[in-house]
């Protein structure tokens, strides 16, 4: 959708342009550092390891505050969410880089903004979508299997032994337990307290009374305006330049590929990566 990333190609240089890079009296237009978030949110070792996660980014979201003393830091988001640890654990780097520096940062939503990827948005001072954007699904979700019966049917017999009763909560290969059910609301309760206290520090008095919105609701492009969760329709290139002026440069950080994922030896871990990553996606029909 962010159709403007033409102009971060791999073009030479000008001579002129690149001894305006170094040397410090040369005045240089406004500059923009871009941070890509794209994928499902999660630590090291999940989905394949293409995803999302303060250690993998911890790098490149360091650079763009540091680097070429950037005018703003803006994020081109597309998650689905995933980990709310990884989550809040970005969002709070994003925050203290820019609090530190005193570098306003600017959220650009592509395809979807949801669940942990609107977490991720909420580390932003004004939030922009596209016409065609997801926002929202501000809430908890936990998901899996029930094998009790399939095991039964074939003669199975499932031995677990524990020390504590409670160490084989939510075993998929036996009858699911009323008692393990309501720890695991519990659970959820508490991490979706945290992401309401999120959005409502980060978006402040900008949120409305909405009664569905926090309730795992989506909202699409002008509509998640209309309730606060954005702030206007825009895309990264033409709202920077709106902002800092025709001459704003731009430099593009992102998560770089391991040594072993670029040479194809990680293809049957992201094969089984992929169905849980994809099911994430499915769930905003992407």
């Amino acid at each position: 959708m962010v159709t403007g990333f033409a102009l971060f190609s791999t073009r030479a240089i000008p001579k002129s342009e690149a001894m305006k890079n170094w040397l410090p009296f040369v005045k240089s237009g406004p500059r923009v550092n871009v941070v890509r978030l794209t994928g499902t949110i999660a630590a090291d070792g999940r989905f394949g390891g293409g995803n999302l996660n303060d250690s993998g980014l911890a790098g490149p979201i360091d650079r763009a505050f540091s680097r070429g003393k950037p005018n703003a830091v803006a994020l081109v988001i597309s998650s689905p969410g995933g980990s709310p640890v990884q989550s809040s654990l970005i969002a709070a780097r994003i925050r203290r880089l820019a609090d530190e520096k005193q570098v306003p940062v600017y959220a650009f939503v592509e395809d979807v903004a949801a669940s942990g990827g609107y977490w991720l948005a909420t580390s932003a001072d004004e939030i922009y979508v596209d016409t065609s954007s997801i926002i929202g699904s501000i809430g908890v979700i936990s998901a899996s299997f029930g094998f009790s019966e399939l095991l039964a049917r074939h003669g199975i017999e499932r031995r677990v032994h524990t020390a504590g009763k409670d160490k084989s909560m939510l075993d998929p290969f036996r009858a699911e337990r009323p008692a393990d059910v309501k720890r695991l609301k519990a659970l959820q309760a508490q991490i979706h307290d945290a992401f309401i206290a999120q959005v409502q520090a980060r978006r402040g008095e900008r949120i409305s009374d909405d009664k569905d919105l926090f309730t795992g609701e989506i909202w699409v492009g002008a509509n998640a305006i209309d309730v606060g969760l954005a702030d206007g329709i825009g895309h990264v290139v033409p709202k920077m330049k709106e902002i800092f002026g025709p001459k704003t440069r731009f430099s593009v950080h992102g998560k770089k590929r391991s040594f072993l994922r670029r040479f194809g030896t990680e293809i049957a871990s992201e094969a089984m990566g992929a169905i849980e990553d994809r099911a994430l996606w499915s769930r905003y029909g992407l």
